[in-house]
C-alpha cells in the first residue's frame, strides 16, 4: 500500500445528472473499473473523491449504488440472493453498466 492509498478517504462520493449525492465505500465501488480508474488515476476525482455521472440520473444512480453495496455485502458468499431491479429500469442499468464496467 502507498502513503497516498493510507490518506485517502475510505469513502468516495458519485454525483448523478441532477446533483444527487451518493457517499460509498471505496472499496464497495472498485467493482467498477471505470470509477476505480477515476479515483486511482491521474484525475481530479482521485484528488477529490468526487466522481460526477452527467449521463445517469439519480434514480439508476442510486441503483448503482445499491448494487455496490449489494456486490459488497456478498462478495466471498456461495449463495447470493437476487438483486431486485425494476422492470422500468432495466434498459437505463444496463447502460450504465456497460458504461461502470460492470460486465464481471
Amino acid at each position: 500500500m502507498e502513503a497516498d492509498d493510507e490518506t485517502k478517504s475510505k469513502y468516495i462520493t458519485l454525483i448523478s445528472r441532477e446533483g444527487y449525492e451518493f457517499v460509498v465505500l471505496r472499496e464497495a465501488a472498485a467493482v467498477s473499473s471505470t470509477i476505480r480508474k477515476m479515483v486511482n488515476g491521474m484525475f481530479s476525482e482521485s484528488e477529490t473523491g468526487r466522481c460526477h455521472f452527467e449521463d445517469i440520473n439519480g434514480v439508476v444512480l442510486s441503483k448503482v449504488v445499491d448494487y455496490f453495496h449489494y456486490w459488497y455485502k456478498h462478495r466471498d458468499d456461495q449463495d447470493v440472493p437476487d438483486l431486485e431491479i425494476p422492470t422500468e429500469l432495466c434498459l437505463e442499468i444496463l447502460m450504465a453498466a456497460d458504461f461502470l464496467g460492470l460486465d464481471t
